[in-house]
């Protein structure tokens, strides 16, 4: 499938999101796929909300990224905070970096405070949500379908990037002069927060930057993306 087929099926599905499953809204961790959807939206000028989850961690470029977008499209970006006493309680308990010592217990639990929660407020009454990912980007979404059903919250599910390959993505971020996250430049392939998040080595799987102190490999995900789904076709969701 040519990139001009693999853009007019993206379009065609978020076309068919904002139709048939308003409220939607699109999930935006502003890596370089989030970019290419974003534009998409912007581009057709589809009432899909955007928003992003400031983790209170996240790295100065994303913030400038963010406010680069802003201008540029005319379009606003929600911010989805944690709640103040939770991220106090947090670093009670564990200290402002605790994550490092721990997966089962304090990583897990500062991912629960300061992206699961603010997630949770963010689709609330929603009926869709829209995500950037790719099945190539990690063994844990190897089965990302382009519509699903969300079980967990009961809500689709929307990836229309999920066959497109990384030269796909940046081909079209490329070719139609779309901004993005300046540390793609400095080798990392995928952005979280600052300090869970690093450059990757020659050789390395591109998910080897994420929680880089961890020994998971590949499937290394901090539980947004992590539940079953059921899949469907996209076009049985029209």
């Amino acid at each position: 499938m040519s990139l001009a087929e693999r853009v007019a099926r993206a379009r065609h599905l978020l076309a068919v999101v904002e139709k048939s499953h308003s409220p939607a809204a699109f999930a935006s961790s502003f890596g370089a796929e989030d970019m290419v959807v974003l534009d998409l939206i912007a581009r057709d000028g589809l009432a899909i909300e955007v928003f992003t989850l400031d983790t209170g961690r996240l790295p100065p470029e994303t913030h400038e990224l963010i406010a680069t977008v802003r201008k540029r499209y005319g379009i606003p970006v929600t911010m989805y905070s944690p709640w103040p006493d939770s991220v106090d309680a947090y670093v009670e308990q564990h200290g402002r970096d605790g994550f490092y010592d721990s997966l089962r217990t304090a990583r897990q639990a500062c991912c629960a405070v300061r992206k699961l929660e603010p997630l949770s407020r963010a689709l609330a009454r929603r009926r869709c949500w829209v995500t950037g990912l790719r099945r190539e980007q990690a063994g844990s979404r190897a089965t990302v379908a382009e519509m699903e059903r969300d079980p967990l919250r009961g809500i689709w599910k929307a990836s229309p990037l999920a066959e497109w390959t990384n030269d796909e993505v940046w081909a079209y971020l490329r070719v139609q002069h779309v901004p993005y996250n300046k540390l793609h430049d400095r080798g990392y392939p995928s952005v979280g927060c600052a300090p869970c998040t690093r450059a990757v080595k020659p050789g390395e799987h591109p998910r080897a930057g994420r929680w880089w102190w961890e020994q998971q490999g590949e499937r290394k995900e901090c539980g947004l993306h992590e539940i079953a789904v059921k899949v469907v076709v996209a076009e049985a969701a029209e």
